[in-house]
């Protein structure tokens, strides 16, 4: 009987590649629409404000005047302005290129981080931000935009790369590039006067914080060729961002009251 040696046997067939399919969790960024609509809405208030009432002190209008941070106002007990800045602006280019920024990076943010999450960010920027201004620019110090949250969503979508740079590969070294750029960038410009640096960087550290404990840790389950994402991050990892940013900035901010 003849035997074909093994070195002459078929090798094993090679499986075809398989498109795999995963479907990334997708929220509509209804919150990011509302802010956007709501910030607008407060600057043609501030507009109508001044054309019909005319300025409270020196150029400073009423909404200005009950909302942006003054330190002397928050000295005296107003601590809402440690939130209430991030709805106002100087001019239309400070509000327009505040808002492109909030709908380029917040709708990418909110499509994965949930509503809850995203409304978390934003605001826990904005108030790290204006702590940070409050603490470092005096008492005479005053300053008003969205920038302190903005800055924490780039913060905060930095770190989503970076804790998912396993299933993004090398799209989140760019991505992760890229908003290092631009905040380095934006910082450079900050260094011109009339712009609040210290709410950027206080912003930064604030989102950065949260998002560590809070951004999505995604892990790929099914069986192939349809698999889905599961979030892996639990809430007492979100409860925790919440409150070391809470936490930490608020402890700077009670700081700021014996410095100053």
């Amino acid at each position: 009987m003849n035997q074909t040696p093994a070195s002459f046997t078929d090798p094993e067939p090679v499986p075809a590649p398989q498109t795999v399919r995963v479907r990334m969790p997708s929220t509509p960024p209804t919150v990011t629409y509302v802010l956007i609509a709501v910030t607008v809405v407060f600057y043609i208030l501030q507009q109508l404000a001044t054309v019909f009432f005319g300025y409270a002190i020196y150029d400073i209008g009423w909404l200005e005047f009950f909302g942006a941070r003054i330190n002397s106002a928050i000295l005296a007990g107003q601590l809402w302005r440690l939130i209430t800045p991030v709805f106002l602006h100087g001019s239309l280019m400070h509000i327009f290129f505040n808002m492109y920024a909030l709908l380029s990076v917040g709708s990418f943010l909110e499509r994965h981080l949930g509503h809850v999450r995203f409304i978390l960010l934003y605001f826990l920027g904005a108030f790290a931000g204006n702590v940070f201004s409050f603490l470092f620019t005096g008492s005479n110090g005053y300053s008003l935009g969205a920038s302190t949250a903005v800055f924490g969503l780039i913060a905060a979508e930095a770190v989503f790369f970076f804790q998912n740079r396993s299933l993004f590969g090398a799209h989140a070294k760019q991505a992760i590039g890229n908003a290092v750029i631009i905040i380095f960038i934006n910082l450079f410009i900050g260094l011109s006067p009339g712009i609040d640096n210290w709410g950027h960087m206080g912003g930064l550290l604030g989102g950065a914080m949260f998002a560590w404990f809070a951004s999505p840790r995604w892990a790929v389950i099914g069986i192939p060729p349809d698999m889905d994402l599961l979030d892996q991050r639990e809430s007492r990892e979100i409860i925790t961002g919440v409150g070391l940013v809470i936490l930490v900035f608020g402890a700077l901010a009670a700081a700021g009251f014996f410095i100053q």
